[in-house]
């Protein structure tokens, strides 16, 4: 199942666990917040952490990978309130 991560450079957050989802979830989180996919390392944060804009990470294992997902991980630039309000809405 992939994992969702949020990733805070202004408070030096490298990444916090946010939700394990379902494809099926995670497929509905992209399509109102599309992800780009960077690569099999996790990003990291960058000298500059307090300008840094927030985001998320997408991580697919390779034993979960389909069609349209590859392994490795995906960045979703986002709001991070208004994404969490999307996870919420998921478990309704």
């Amino acid at each position: 199942m992939p994992n969702l991560y949020f990733c805070q450079p202004h408070a030096q957050n490298q990444g916090m666990l946010r939700a394990i989802l379902s494809i099926n979830e995670c497929e509905a989180v992209v399509r109102q917040y599309p992800a780009i996919y960077i690569g099999e390392d996790f990003p990291r944060l960058g000298n500059d952490g307090k300008a840094a804009k927030d985001f998320a990470v997408l991580r697919f294992h390779p034993e979960e990978t389909t069609a349209t997902w590859r392994p490795g991980y995906y960045r979703v630039d986002s709001d991070l309130n208004k994404l969490n309000e999307s996870l919420l809405a998921l478990s309704r």
